[in-house]
């Protein structure tokens, strides 16, 4: 019996090769090319003639409304799907093992069997074990409809005859479609998978929600095609030692990217966060040094977020630490600080800390990374209720942040009363119970804050 060849494929790109390379040579990752199967050839589809050429339409000829969207009753996940789930869309959602995304998704379609039929496809638990899982969320009379297959073909004709609104499927990477001989999870069976499921989405109007695994580097599993392939991305982020959860979209056909949902993990399962800035707000009795207050964006959502600077004596090679902050943007700002406002910390271990376990990539935190570096090698500690926001630039010059005036309402909507700003950034209407400082200069923000 001969024996089966292998072929050699990029779990980014889905590029193939004869043998293992340290290089993909369709994409140029490094150490992608994992082992498998190699397929036999199927029948071309052009072998049996000519096909028949579609009708090609005027892209202003074309109808298109609004689509609707059905609410999954998360209020939270509703935000990041852009307001809701879509008819045929087909969504993504990875992230860590234990982090919370079957019960999240039996959750939300526990609320929406009310009103609609849903189907819930486990390919990793026995029914059993779901309804198990829906007995500890308090879910006992859930008309959720459940089917335990990871064959896809099987979850094909079950979905053709259940006819749901909304399918989940959990996950993505334990089907396989008989069409192919690889293991289940490798990259052709989850590509080919997820493509089919796609059709069917598309052409039933079902809405499909595929849960898929991550790598340790925490990128979801599988070829990247697949990111691709379905409309929208989501992450589930969180450290499991709190019990705040994140979901934030990555991509979405359907809405906004980058746009966040904040969950408490509860005894009966995520409750959706209400006001999430007090999440990432420190309880301090008094003000403390080293401790200054932003006011970001993640997606449409203004959130205050505490931001941390610890200064202290190192030795001949300083150390420069940032947890969710960038590492090369932080001493960038260090030197701007010296050369601009004569702030030194050349022999100095600087560690920055975002509160909440936060991400913030946007330069609009420059200003308050400093004004907390500052506040710190001083030992002086920030007047209660200040905050700051701005772009700092290498020329020493602060520059504005987008949506300045709906960050500024937010914080006065929390009680905050001073505020340091890009002069650019200030309304041309006074707003009520806040005090509004505007600079154009890293030296100017210094010599204010220590006036406060």
């Amino acid at each position: 019996m001969a024996k089966p060849r292998s072929v050699y494929t990029c779990s980014e790109c889905g590029a193939a090769s004869p043998k293992w390379l340290g290089k993909c040579p369709g994409c140029g990752a490094w150490n992608s090319l994992v082992e498998g199967v190699a397929e036999a050839p199927a029948q071309h589809r052009y072998a049996q003639g000519l096909v028949k050429a579609q009708p090609v339409a005027t892209l202003s000829q074309i109808e298109a409304a609004e689509v609707d969207r059905e609410p999954t009753g998360q209020a939270e996940l509703d935000r990041v799907l852009g307001g809701g789930l879509v008819a045929g869309g087909v969504v993504l959602i990875g992230g860590d093992p234990g982090i919370g995304k079957s019960t999240l998704l039996l959750q939300a379609l526990d609320a929406m069997s009310r009103r609609l039929r849903t189907l819930y496809v486990t390919g990793e638990e026995s029914g059993a074990q779901v309804a198990l899982r829906a007995r500890r969320l308090g879910l006992d009379g859930s008309a959720v409809r459940v089917l335990a297959e990871i064959q896809l073909d099987r979850i094909a004709a079950a979905i053709d005859a259940e006819r749901p609104a909304v399918c989940v499927v959990d996950s993505i990477q334990t089907l396989y479609s008989e069409q192919l001989t690889s293991a289940p999870g490798s990259v052709a069976q989850v590509r080919e998978c997820a493509a089919q499921l796609t059709r069917l989405a598309k052409s039933s109007g079902v809405t499909v929600v595929l849960v898929g695994h991550v790598t340790k580097e925490g990128a979801i599993a599988g070829p990247r095609v697949l990111e691709h392939i379905v409309d929208t991305v989501l992450y589930f982020e969180g450290d499991t030692h709190s019990s705040f959860r994140l979901v934030r979209a990555i991509k979405n056909r359907f809405g906004a990217v980058n746009e966040i949902g904040v969950f408490a993990m509860t005894e009966r399962g995520l409750k959706g966060v209400a006001n999430p800035s007090a999440i990432f707000l420190s309880t301090h009795g008094d003000p403390v040094p080293g401790s200054c207050v932003l006011v970001t964006l993640e997606g449409t959502r203004p959130l205050l977020v505490e931001v941390q600077a610890l200064v202290d004596s190192g030795g001949p090679s300083p150390r420069r630490l940032s947890v969710g902050l960038d590492r090369d943007r932080l001493a960038m700002l260090l030197a701007v600080l010296h050369r601009h406002a004569g702030v030194s910390c050349m022999d100095q271990d600087v560690f920055v800390n975002a509160v909440g376990g936060v991400r913030i990539s946007e330069p609009a935190a420059d200003l308050a990374v400093l004004l907390a570096i500052q506040s710190s090698l001083r030992g002086r500690s920030l007047p209660r209720g200040f905050f700051a926001f701005g772009e700092v630039g290498l020329a020493g010059e602060v520059r504005p942040a987008p949506r300045g005036q709906e960050r500024l309402r937010e914080a006065a909507k929390l009680g905050f009363a001073v505020a340091l700003v890009p002069r650019a950034n200030l309304p041309k209407k006074p707003i009520e119970g806040l005090t509004m400082h505007p600079v154009d200069r890293v030296e100017q923000a210094v010599a204010m804050v220590r006036e406060l």
